[in-house]
């Protein structure tokens, strides 16, 4: 038996002890939409391998996905069950009196990296320059950027820098080409630019301290309606379990990695290891309720950056947003 292989059922049989057996009844079967290319494919297929889902008594139909605009349509439209959103969507979709909610799955978002020759110490060192951003002038890390600049410069990053929106893959390649001199890109290419030796210069957790938010927050999250949750709760409880039993094998096993090396599309060990990190570093904490907290001082933040464009009539973070069990 290979080395990895014994490791992973190891893992395995350290877990079993918290699974409770699927009955005799036929299992539930949930719909997961998800983006072709996402990297929330790569925790599905653990839990497939592993049969983590099978055990809870849930089969996964997984419905594959263009774009990101598709998982929103068809979850509205009830072709899946289940997509991977913002909390901000759960909020505005809430406000606007559509009844979605939101379990914590993933803290990584993006991060400001800069090339090594570019002279770039600090935000300020960015005065003037290109910065590519990726997701638009709505992207919730280029909002929060904008209220960290303003916070630490007294100056809107719109201003202070000259923003290059564009495609994820299109801004890596101009980096990495030398055409821009920094990106602010989601995780995961960021974690190839780190891969290929580029710098990070903001992430996540420092722009959120500037301004003042301490501790978790997962920015994405398991979005479903609460009527569908009320049908289906043993499943969905079931589906969450699974979730988070596969995500402690991705974070305690790197031979899980090297079977998803191929999802990963990693091209060297450096990617691999970059995005195996980057991942680990996304899985959210335990504490769902300063995450909620969280959430509820980072709405503000993002409702003055963004306006009624990105949290429509929502004024602040509607009750419900965060899922805490059937007749929430």
């Amino acid at each position: 038996m290979n080395a990895w292989l014994a490791r992973i059922l190891m893992l395995a049989l350290l877990l079993a002890p918290f699974v409770s057996p699927a009955g005799a009844a036929d299992p539930a079967t949930i719909r997961i939409g998800v983006l072709q290319y996402g990297t929330v494919s790569w925790e599905l297929e653990v839990m497939q391998r592993m049969g983590l889902a099978e055990r809870e008594g849930v089969r996964l139909e997984i419905v594959p996905l263009a774009l990101k605009d598709a998982a929103s349509v068809a979850i509205q439209g009830g072709a899946v069950d289940v997509v991977v959103n913002d909390w901000i969507w759960v909020a505005r979709q809430r406000a606007e009196g559509r009844d979605f909610a939101f379990v914590p799955y993933s803290r990584a978002i993006g991060s400001v990296m800069v090339r090594p020759d570019a002279g770039v110490r600090s935000l300020a060192d960015l005065r003037g320059k290109r910065l590519g951003v990726a997701g638009g002038a709505l992207d919730k890390s280029w909002l929060l950027l904008r209220a960290h600049a303003r916070r630490t410069l007294g100056e809107d990053a719109a201003q202070l820098v000259k923003p290059d929106f564009g495609a994820p893959p299109l801004l890596n390649a101009l980096m990495l080409k030398g055409e821009l001199p920094a990106v602010l890109n989601f995780w995961h290419y960021a974690a190839r630019l780190q891969a290929a030796g580029m710098r990070e210069l903001l992430g996540l957790d420092e722009i959120l301290r500037s301004l003042g938010v301490e501790g978790d927050l997962p920015m994405l999250g398991w979005v479903f309606r609460d009527e569908w949750a009320s049908r289906n709760r043993a499943a969905l409880e079931g589906f969450l379990r699974a979730s988070a039993r596969a995500k402690q094998l991705m974070r305690e096993s790197d031979a899980v990695w090297e079977e998803l090396r191929p999802m990963t599309r990693a091209e060297d060990d450096a990617t691999l290891a970059a995005l195996r990190q980057g991942f680990r570093d996304g899985i959210p904490g335990a504490d769902r309720a300063q995450a909620e907290r969280n959430a509820q001082r980072v709405f503000h933040i993002l409702a003055d950056e963004g306006g009624a464009e990105l949290v429509g009539p929502a004024t602040s973070l509607p009750t419900g947003t965060f899922w805490h069990g059937t007749g929430q």
